[in-house]
């Protein structure tokens, strides 16, 4: 399970800035190797991704503490509304990792969060426990910080994990992100020690 324990793809708690971080708008779709995708979420998903969350959420619970019960169908209609609503805020981009094969898959999710302050883009994510140990996680992250630092006005891309949640850090670390420091933060999930490690990729200086 790779997965970013400080991530509102699924969580209780909506950010919402004041303003968009860009005067752009990354890709809607996104496509990757292994014929799997990047897929802006609609609200037609919820169905799916509801039923993708739950699935696993035995694999999801140590690090993600939305995942302590069964999500319900409506609260997660919710959450795509709010999310797709950020996207057109511009403010916030939440994507769905899906099979190309199998029309409305869901095997995971990704997210472009402005959380982090100006000028910056974080990411988190998790995939589907099926469907681990296939690179997906890297190569979404990949494709996502290209496309984060692309958009005018984004000089940052970050990846928050807790330190001792390795396959999720091993994703900036394949990627050559640098780590940038380790915090102390609350500890939200079972298997979390409270020290985040903040990993960051930067434009290029001339």
């Amino acid at each position: 399970m790779l997965i970013d324990d400080d991530n509102p793809v699924m969580s209780h708690v909506v950010h919402e800035p004041v303003a968009p971080v860009s005067t752009s708008r990354p890709p809607e779709v996104i496509a990757l190797p292994g014929g799997v995708s990047l897929r802006r979420r609609a609200v037609g998903d919820a169905p799916a991704l509801n039923a993708a969350v739950n699935s696993c959420l035995e694999h999801l619970r140590p690090w993600m503490p939305w995942a302590k019960v069964e999500s319900t169908l409506g609260h997660t209609e919710q959450m795509v509304e709010a999310g797709v609503a950020s996207w057109d805020a511009g403010t916030d981009f939440m994507y769905l990792v899906t099979l190309d094969a199998v029309p409305g898959s869901v095997i995971g999710a990704f997210g472009l969060h402005s959380r982090a302050g100006e000028g910056t883009l974080e990411i988190g994510y998790w995939v589907h426990a099926d469907h681990t140990g296939r690179g997906i996680a890297t190569a979404s992250a990949d494709a996502l910080t290209a496309a984060a630092l692309a958009l005018p006005g984004i000089e940052r891309v970050e990846i928050h994990c807790d330190e001792a949640n390795h396959p999720s850090s091993a994703v900036p670390r394949k990627l050559g992100y640098r780590l940038d420091r380790v915090i102390d933060a609350p500890v939200t999930a079972p298997a979390e020690t409270g020290r985040k490690e903040i990993w960051i990729a930067e434009l290029p200086t001339a």
